[in-house]
């Protein structure tokens, strides 16, 4: 499928966010997707992933959530400790909450049809927003797919408010989210009623989906993919 890529600003109360936007050109899409970065920022990996999903049909928008600490604001990933001292120098009740909005808003606006559904993915840190976003913005949502994602105690108390189904993708081996995080997770998804599909790949550790880190598995990454995209046909397509 043919693919345009550009940079774009998305505006947000504190200013402008830059954000990669991929657009397909050889078809007319009527959903989006947001895909929200990892801890390490708005990589390439992110940007592949990005790509990778407009390959399938959707316009997607990646923001950078650490905009505010342009131009050192990205990291490789054996910076664990640089890219965590970010992230948790994010507003999550505020700040990244309006960035995430914006995001949406902007990606609806450039869906060629007004009724265009809007998904949510992310990686990691992304994966929490993705979660955190359900809990915040399921009237302007039609869908979640966290992968990996850290999740605040808080956050999962607030999953009573989520109206939109979820995929939530963990690895058994990841020593950031034990097994006994996602058990805890599911017990309160299935005590609120929620609609949602959990997958564990018992081998794969955090990160196992990017092809650039250690903790790459291809089993599950392959795996996840297929899910990720059947997911998205049955909630943005219909």
């Amino acid at each position: 499928m043919q693919i345009k890529q550009t940079q774009v600003m998305v505006s947000t109360p504190d200013g402008q966010m830059p954000a990669f936007l991929c657009k397909p050109t050889s078809t007319v899409p009527h959903a989006a997707v947001v895909l929200l970065m990892e801890g390490f920022g708005l990589t390439q990996h992110i940007q592949d992933v990005a790509e990778q999903i407009a390959n399938v049909g959707y316009i997607v928008i990646a923001p950078d959530l650490y905009y505010r600490e342009l131009p050192n604001n990205k990291f490789g990933y054996e910076e664990v400790e640089q890219a965590r001292a970010m992230m948790f120098c994010l507003d999550f009740e505020k700040s990244v909450d309006e960035d995430i909005r914006a995001a949406i808003a902007y990606v609806k606006s450039q869906l060629n049809i007004p009724n265009g559904k809007v998904g949510i993915t992310g990686f990691c840190l992304g994966g929490g927003l993705a979660f955190l976003s359900a809990c915040k913005l399921s009237n302007e949502i039609a869908a979640i797919a966290p992968f990996y994602g850290v999740v605040l105690d808080e956050w999962i108390d607030a999953a009573i408010n989520i109206n939109v189904p979820m995929y939530l993708f963990f690895g058994g081996v990841d020593p950031f989210i034990p097994l006994q995080r996602v058990e805890q997770m599911e017990s309160r998804l299935q005590e609120f009623g929620k609609e949602y599909q959990l997958k564990i790949y018992k081998d794969a550790d955090h990160g196992f989906f990017c092809h650039e880190r250690s903790s790459y598995n291809h089993e599950a990454a392959e795996d996840s993919w297929h899910e990720l995209v059947y997911f998205f046909r049955q909630h943005l397509q219909s």
